[in-house]
């Protein structure tokens, strides 16, 4: 069974007191996995030569398109996953972190760098990215926002019509399944497939947090709702203490769609065009061991992200024309594939520690009663998403108005970097700057939170470029962080923010204080000064996973732009783009929203175009 290794794994963390308890913990998981993995659609053992739609890509995107494609009765569809299904534990919202360490993850890394990721092995961030059905929707920490009005108006005056957020607010609510009981009625939505709620578990230092943020000013808020700045727990893609990926809302329970075909543990290796009528008309990918070819009648949709889906144009002659040939493959479009990369980062370990209270440590969250709970009743820590319990967005040029565009936002998280060893691997630390910062909290025990510090708006602008023409060799990610002066001072007004929130009255009661060891390579700043945390941010770049941007949307005499506003391709028929990869700009919050919105309007838009929205 493919998913018994992460469910031994996840047991091998109880402290079971009787062999018995992790026999009969064992046999409840695989009982309630074989029922759960039922609803799964199975993988097309042998794939038609032609389908209407073939689809690239399971993820967020993916799989909306997949569904809301195959509602046409006369369409057939095809969805090529690179990974497999998804299993047990990736329902567990509080794994998390551990899932980044499979083989469900593309495992990407960022080219060395000496203005960034400069505390991490090699200089190089990690990139995680899903290699499962359901995509990086799996993987994620399951967070929960739209972004703002203005992120959606800005992208339609940048020559995109149909995309401000009176356009895009309409698919929002068709995706929401929205339970969180003070959402704004006015805009939630309530009858769509994903699941948005408030997770379960709230740990007393969530709540000080969110108290001493009033307590500071900003308003308790919906930040789903007509005003985003101010203070909330997270609302997340969680259903009865349960992981809701876009696989779970989207595909499950699909198996008797004749129409739609899966093909899993297959990767695209190119999409194949017919250079004389500049048209896509099929892909090729590879799935144990042989190549495979499979046509498409009206369009290919590449919905592989901001990594995979310019990787696949680039490998299949689409891209700067130049850099193609440079790399043995013949231009059949040049546009600038690639360019544009943008990622909310942020700061990461800013680190709190508190009296007086547990947090979310390794050794007091995976402990058997816990897990039984979880088990049985699905609540108590283990529904924590990954620890991230509440959030906070700023905008600090229109401090205090609630119309405001935040510039960034706070994320705090239950626990301390030193509270469990898989941080380290997750985000690529070198071994001695890891222990430096957190060793001693390893050693003691101790209590603490984080806070990340996120900047929101950032005005640096990277690039995705191939690394020869095989397409089994990642790309190269140049993400340029920092390049923009104005991203590091937001990320030091957020640090400041951050420390004013912990002299609160709700943190005091905790006796929360900033963890004062300096970072490794940060030594010739004096501590909490400016260029400190200037220098602070360089070192511990965290990304939030929020790629975005590689295939621009834009109008064709845009010289940065890829796609159209409908999403095509420009200049190659039969072709769209419906993923993160097409944002001009990254919104004002996490990307898997919007996302999971692209996939709704661009499935619409492809009904539109073919005459079967009704």
């Amino acid at each position: 069974m493919q998913y018994l290794p992460f469910v031994t794994g996840i047991l091998g963390m109880m402290n079971f007191s009787r062999p018995q308890d992790s026999l009969l913990s064992m046999l409840s998981f695989l009982q309630d996995g074989g029922e759960r993995l039922s609803h799964e659609l199975p993988s097309q053992p042998v794939v038609l030569p032609e389908y209407d739609f073939v689809i690239v890509g399971g993820g967020s995107a993916g799989s909306v398109l997949a569904s809301r494609l195959s509602e046409v009765p006369d369409w057939s569809v095809l969805l090529i996953e690179a990974g497999p299904s998804e299993n047990l534990l990736m329902d567990i919202p509080m794994a998390a972190h551990y899932l980044q360490n499979f083989d469900i993850n593309w495992d990407y890394r960022t080219k060395p760098s000496d203005q960034y990721c400069l505390a991490f092995k090699n200089n190089q961030c990690r990139f995680p990215r899903g290699k499962v059905m359901g995509g990086s929707s799996v993987l994620n920490y399951m967070i929960y926002t739209r972004g703002n009005r203005r992120d959606y108006d800005r992208w339609a005056e940048l020559g995109n019509p149909g995309w401000a957020y009176e356009d895009v607010l309409p698919y929002f609510r068709k995706l929401e399944h929205s339970v969180v009981p003070d959402a704004n009625p006015a805009y939630a939505g309530r009858d769509g497939p994903v699941t948005i709620s408030y997770p379960q578990f709230r740990s007393d230092m969530a709540k000080a947090f969110v108290q001493g943020a009033v307590e500071d000013g900003a308003p308790y808020v919906d930040y789903n709702g007509p005003s985003q700045i101010g203070v909330s727990y997270i609302q997340s893609t969680t259903k009865n203490g349960k992981r809701d990926s876009a696989n779970v809302a989207y595909l499950y329970d699909l198996q008797r769609r004749r129409n739609l075909h899966v093909k899993k543990n297959s990767q695209v290796t190119r999409v194949l065009i017919n250079r004389a009528a500049n048209r896509a008309t099929g892909v090729r990918f590879y799935h144990a061991g042989r190549y495979y070819k499979v046509r498409a009648r009206r369009e290919v949709i590449l919905s592989a992200g901001a990594i995979g889906s310019p990787h696949l144009l680039l490998l299949s002659g689409v891209g700067p024309a130049d850099h193609l040939r440079a790399n043995g493959i013949e231009p059949i479009r040049d546009l600038p594939v690639g360019q544009n990369f943008q990622d909310h980062t942020a700061a990461g370990g800013l680190t709190f520690l508190v009296n007086n209270t547990e947090t979310l440590t390794y050794a007091n969250t995976y402990r058997l009663d816990n897990f039984m709970q979880y088990q049985y009743e699905k609540r108590g820590p283990f529904t924590s998403t990954g620890g991230c319990e509440a959030i906070a967005f700023y905008d600090s040029e229109r401090p205090g108005d609630p119309e405001g565009w935040p510039d960034y936002e706070l994320l705090l998280i239950g626990g301390t970097l030193g509270a469990d060893p898989t941080y380290e691997t997750n985000f690529n630390y070198k071994r001695g700057t890891f222990r430096a910062l957190f060793g001693d909290i390893m050693r003691r025990g101790q209590h603490g939170i984080t806070i990340f510090p996120l900047i929101m708006r950032p005005r640096s602008r990277g690039r995705l470029s191939l690394n020869g023409s095989s397409p089994f060799r990642h790309p190269i990610i140049e993400p340029n962080y920092f390049a923009e002066q104005y991203d590091l001072d937001v990320s030091v007004r957020a640090i400041r923010k951050a420390i004013a929130l912990s002299r609160t009255a709700a943190m005091q009661r905790y006796n929360a204080r900033l963890l004062e060891i300096p970072m490794p390579g940060c030594e010739r700043h004096r501590f909490d000064t400016d260029d400190y945390w200037r220098c602070f941010t360089r070192h511990a770049t965290f990304t939030i996973y929020h790629h975005v941007g590689t295939c621009r949307m834009g109008p064709r005499q845009d010289p940065t732009a890829v796609v159209d506003a409908r999403l095509r391709v420009h200049g190659v028929k039969g072709l769209r783009v419906i993923d993160a990869s097409i944002m001009p700009e990254v919104p004002a919050g996490h990307t898997n929203a919007p996302t999971i919105m692209i996939g709704e309007k661009g499935a619409d838009m492809i009904k539109e175009d073919w005459n079967e929205l009704t």
